[in-house]
């Protein structure tokens, strides 16, 4: 940031010293480092269930497992920058952004023709809602979800009003492994890592740390539901029993929870969570439980007595998911009897499959967008795939009838996310600059170890009171970093640089006002209040790798770095390497001729402002060279050639 942004940096404006001296007053705060373990490690893609206390133990077991320092990998050195490579602002940015205001109107399109009954159905339906709405008005949100289907990846939209809100992203060629159930063969047990190796089928052995096959109690966000059943006395598993029960050569149940990565095998576990739509079957946890994400006391009360209603087998518990507030008990009961019938179906390919093979496949994208996304307040469900359309359709009828109306078929000629909007809305999610209605942008830099993301005002013109229009700026950019956070799916450390606020009242506005923009997040966060430097520190559970990556790879010239060497620099080099070259021939030859090929930009510095150095180059050393252009060449590449033998003497970068 830059101090013609309402001076952010004021001197003796913030306070550097902690209230109690350098070293005191500093408490360890537990949660805090938990989260910051949770963001790292990279945990499974379903909702978090069970506590990880032994992360680290596990991580540094898996570590040397794999042949690697306890810490993991080194990582490289982040590179410091000289004073005069800091980012220089960015005065292109617009003095306001003004947009229309008016009502939205969703998007029309030509459906498919409907037979009789679904004609009539559809009528009946929306006279009904017309009648709710007319006798009960409610704020309406026009929410949709729109699925691109194609034969190598999987795209949906969530759009709000029109505006994305949530996007994901998956390629059909590769495998789903995270979340999918395998029946292994414990190929050997390393008490001194405290972890087994379990054959699942794959190059690399899974890892199977020890704390992941004890029953684990539940995360933080889950409350324990108590139920009236008699539960079996089971006897306390420890890890001195783990050599006994699963020796070498046993069978055993596991479900991934972390892909392989590098030398690493993956990661897996014995505590299987089924998720479904209301749900999440806990096959081998006699424990049940609520989201904590549900608040309203009175809300919760009443899931407790429906959870403690339901016929759960003996030795099997659930998790009521967030997305269950408000449904009557039928919906409960209906996904239980769906999750039992897939476990029944799991269990008999145990029984049936040798071992090393995959038992439950983690469901697709569609699938799972019918799963977390499809809620009573979505409005309709927009795909582009006649066959997509009719799994869906299929899929969702299970769950309930009237929903599966909700489900359209898109069948014109121009690309469905292009008639949404999508596509424009998509290109800020891969901007580095991000602008902001009152005309400040923000600025994403995702790094080796974290997410750095800073918050400018550009030029707006907020009239009088700073202030006021500081923290107006900052409220706005609060939302609009938990929305990016959602769409570019940026997990690990987080660190936001807002625009300083001298009071203590305006920073705590925008960090409430940061936490409710999180709340809609299914990852798991944990976000600090702003501190005295003026920053505020958050983590977001890695569910998967971001869509950045997924879509991106670094630039094979750049290397990831987003900047190639000047026109200066590369000629300076070519300079190096001509005098290097000039210096070893022997004076007695006749005739040496060199024939440089470069980028015509790097040619154009060399013709004009380095020609009268070349030429003195070419006195020196008796020797003659000659340029040629080749725009084919990057322009950090070159080679020099012998003209008379027609040897390649040097070749940068090719």
């Amino acid at each position: 940031m830059n101090e013609r942004n309402f001076s952010r940096r004021r001197r003796g404006g913030m306070r550097f010293r902690p209230s109690g001296g350098l070293g005191h007053g500093q408490r360890h705060d537990k949660e805090a480092s938990q989260a910051r373990a949770d963001a790292v490690n990279e945990p499974a893609a379903s909702d978090k269930i069970y506590e990880h206390r032994h992360n680290h133990e596990i991580d540094r077991a898996e570590n040397v497992a794999a042949g690697l320092p306890p810490e993991g990998a080194p990582q490289p050195p982040p590179q410091t920058a000289s004073k005069r490579d800091f980012r220089e602002p960015n005065f292109a940015t617009p003095a306001e952004v003004k947009e229309e205001e008016r009502p939205f109107q969703p998007v029309e399109f030509k459906e498919q023709p409907k037979g009789i009954v679904d004609t009539i159905r559809s009528a009946a339906s929306n006279l009904v809602k017309k009648v709710q709405r007319l006798l009960k008005p409610v704020k309406k949100v026009h929410k949709e979800v729109i699925i691109n289907a194609e034969t190598l990846e999987t795209r949906v939209a969530v759009l709000e009003e029109g505006r994305l809100e949530e996007f994901n992203i998956e390629r059909t060629t590769e495998e789903r492994l995270v979340g999918s159930i395998f029946k292994g063969r414990v190929r050997n047990l390393e008490d001194g890592l405290k972890a087994a190796f379990v054959d699942i089928g794959f190059e690399k052995n899974a890892f199977l740390h020890y704390w992941d096959i004890v029953p684990s109690n539940f995360d933080s966000g889950v409350e324990i539901v108590e139920r009236d059943v008699k539960r079996r006395d089971k006897p306390k598993i420890t890890q001195k029993d783990i050599p006994r029960l699963y020796p070498p050569g046993s069978d055993i149940i596991v479900q991934v929870t972390k892909g392989p990565i590098g030398t690493k095998g993956p990661r897996v576990t014995t505590n299987l969570v089924l998720p479904g739509r209301y749900l999440v079957l806990l096959p081998n946890s006699d424990q049940s439980g609520i989201s904590r994400k549900i608040e309203n006391q009175q809300e919760r009360h009443r899931l407790k007595k429906i959870l403690r209603e339901l016929a759960i087998p003996d030795g099997m518990g659930v998790i009521m998911r967030t997305v269950g507030e408000g449904q009557q008990k039928r919906y409960f009961v209906r996904d239980l009897a769906l999750l039992l019938e897939e476990w029944q179906s799991i269990q008999d390919r145990i029984r049936s499959q040798p071992p090393a093979s995959c038992v439950f496949q983690e469901p697709d994208l569609i699938e799972r967008t019918v799963r977390d996304f499809l809620t009573e307040d979505v409005e309709r469900i927009v795909v582009d795939s006649a066959k997509a359309h009719e799994r869906m359709h299929e899929m969702i009828s299970k769950i309930s009838r009237r929903s599966a109306t909700k489900v359209k078929l898109y069948a014109d000629a121009q690309p469905i996310f292009d008639r949404f909007g999508i596509t424009r809305q998509l290109e800020n999610t891969f901007s580095r600059q991000v602008h902001l209605k009152s005309g400040g942008y923000i600025v994403v830099d995702e790094t080796e170890a974290l997410v750095a993301i800073d918050v400018n005002t550009g030029r707006h013109k907020g009239g009088k009171d700073q202030e006021s229009t500081i923290l107006k700026v900052n409220l706005e950019a609060a939302e609009e970093i938990s929305r990016q956070l959602r769409l570019r799916n940026m997990g690990g450390l987080i660190v936001l640089d807002f625009i300083d606020m001298k009071s203590r009242r305006d920073q705590q506005s925008v960090y409430q006002r940061m936490k409710e923009g999180l709340r809609r997040d299914k990852a798991k966060t944990h976000v600090l209040p702003i501190s005295q430097l003026g920053l505020m520190e958050m983590t977001r559970q890695r569910h998967s790798e971001s869509v950045h990556d997924a879509v991106y790879d670094d630039c094979p010239y750049c290397k990831g770095r987003g900047r190639v060497k000047s026109a200066l620099t590369m000629s300076v080099e070519i300079q190096r390497k001509l005098s290097e070259i000039l210096k070893k021939r022997s004076r007695d030859e006749s005739d040496f001729q060199l024939r440089i090929v470069v980028h015509p930009s790097i040619l154009e510095r060399l013709r004009t402002e380095d020609e009268k150095h070349l030429i003195e180059m070419e006195k020196r050393y008796f020797g003659k060279l000659s340029f040629r252009a080749d725009p084919a060449l990057h322009a950090e590449q070159f080679k020099i050639v012998n003209v008379t033998t027609n040897e390649e003497l040097v070749a940068v970068g090719i």
